[in-house]
């Protein structure tokens, strides 16, 4: 579990720099903690895993002003558990549902139990997305997704896929865009 959080610790800190996220923004995780293990996603859960990842991440998600959002299984329609103070900030509905390891998934049971005050929301719109085994976070993530390749492609035995977001661009040929946006 150590070398899973070390991985975990890597893969954010390459990614919050590739993203360049300001303090604020919205990072979604999809996470599977039986892929991690070398299970099949949805068969084999694993708390401590998620809990290794979680600790490996969040401090650092913390520490740099990043809100968080943590999806849930498809047994619980893929909704988000974030704090309720990130859910009032962004304007997402609130909707009762509690994760547990076998409905919502160990990492999403994991971020309940750590945050000062969690809720469930059913969709949001993220700067940037970490998904650890195949979770399929993109519909969380706001339009344009932008994949980020990371020293590491793999945490535990779970495969991992990065995107930031970027702005659109429009107007054409003619249209000038704004370098740091991109």
């Amino acid at each position: 579990m150590k070398e899973i959080k070390m991985q975990a610790q890597q893969v954010i800190e390459e990614l919050l720099r590739a993203a360049k996220l300001e303090r604020g923004s919205l990072l979604v995780i999809g996470c599977s903690s039986s892929e991690i293990i070398g299970g099949q996603i949805g068969k084999n859960s694993s708390l401590e895993a998620a809990e290794a990842v979680f600790s490996g991440i969040y401090p650092i998600l913390q520490s740099h002003g990043i809100r968080l959002a943590v999806q849930c299984c498809e047994h619980l329609n893929r909704a988000l558990i974030v704090e309720k103070e990130t859910a009032e900030h962004f304007g997402y509905e609130i909707v009762n549902v509690r994760p547990q390891p076998k409905a919502g998934g160990s990492f999403a049971t994991t971020a309940w139990n750590a945050f000062s005050s969690p809720v469930a929301v059913e969709h949001v719109r993220a700067h940037a997305g970490l998904d650890i085994g195949g979770t399929l976070i993109g519909m969380h993530l706001k339009e344009v997704a932008v994949p980020v390749r990371l020293s590491l492609s793999a945490i535990g035995h779970a495969n991992i896929l990065c995107a930031r977001t970027r702005p659109k661009f429009i107007g054409g040929e003619r249209a000038g865009y704004v370098e740091e946006l991109r």
